[in-house]
């Protein structure tokens, strides 16, 4: 097949279960992971960026009448049909191509671990705005599922201490590989944060708590769309006993035992809980507690001081 016969084809395949532009990215993305080498698959890499943007139809449309028809060779056509195959039925096409970035990294996923999203990228940037890049910080990331919040602080704070603690196994086997792909030491630990109390960790010893921790309950999955509900773990995804803060306040007891006086909690929260969280952390003396919007005005973070 063609380039342009593959687009199209994803398009018809996919059609009516995303909308268009997002077919136009898993196309780029498709063209993209298994077009790099070669001169056919170079181009193929280049000729997507036009197939498939509907604000070009025009330039797209010249640009199929003076192009000679491409093929990339039934290896890549197989796979790239595979994966528009999966998509129909809703895999997330981070788990079909086993990688994703974030933070500007390259990370490798699975269903082990959740798929990191933009708004956990921004939870990142605010913790490296807050402290200077040269700062020997000790930072622990609580259920760091892929790693991807630990190894893009320890790539920016190089000579920090960072640890990621996560109850399950497989995810930590994930982030492991993941801090070898970014050439980064970060520190692994096997823990249930709702069971095992300070970790192992000193009391007054940390200056960074970071999470992103299960907040959905089983009434929440009615409203979830199939490519999480089916596919991302349901460990790092939902609360026990249907308590949608039930993690943040553990966290938030841990950092109030182990963070030096003065040092900062982040969480990553559902929308919806943004005034829920604030008042968990000021049961447990946090001040200086401080939601924020993400890009699309969403409640999605929140920061706070232990007490000085």
């Amino acid at each position: 097949m063609t380039i342009h016969q593959i687009a199209h084809e994803a398009h018809q395949q996919l059609a009516g279960k995303y909308p268009e532009r997002e077919i136009d990215s898993f196309v780029r993305i498709l063209f993209k992971h298994y077009c790099t080498f070669g001169g056919i698959c170079n181009a193929a890499a280049e000729r997507s960026e036009v197939f498939v943007m509907p604000e070009n139809k025009e330039i797209a449309g010249q640009a199929r009448n003076d192009a000679r028809p491409q093929k990339l060779g039934q290896a890549r056509n197989d796979a790239i049909l595979t994966a528009i195959a999966e998509l129909k039925s809703y895999r997330p096409i981070q788990y079909i191509l086993g990688e994703t970035e974030f933070y500007g990294l390259p990370f490798e996923v699975n269903p082990d671990v959740l798929i990191p999203r933009p708004e956990t990228e921004e939870l990142v940037d605010w913790i490296v705005r807050e402290y200077d890049k040269s700062a020997a910080l000790s930072i622990v990331d609580i259920g760091a599922g892929s790693g991807c919040i630990a190894v893009s602080l320890k790539t920016t704070f190089h000579n920090s201490t960072v640890w990621a603690v996560d109850v399950s196994e497989q995810a930590l086997s994930v982030a492991k590989r993941n801090a070898a792909k970014n050439n980064v030491e970060v520190n692994f630990l096997l823990r249930d944060a709702l069971k095992d109390g300070m970790m192992g960790f000193e009391r007054d010893s940390l200056d960074v708590v970071v999470s992103n921790p299960p907040y959905v309950t089983a009434s929440d999955a009615q409203q979830m769309l199939p490519n999480v509900l089916e596919y991302e773990p349901h460990i790092a995804l939902f609360t026990p006993e249907n308590d949608p803060l039930a993690f943040f306040k553990r966290i938030a007891a841990f950092g109030k035992e182990c963070l030096k006086k003065g040092g900062m909690i982040f969480f990553e929260i559902n929308e919806t809980l943004h005034e829920e969280v604030a008042e968990v952390l000021k049961q447990y003396d946090f001040y200086d507690i401080s939601p924020r919007r993400d890009i699309n005005g969403k409640w999605r973070m929140v920061s706070a001081r232990k007490i000085e």
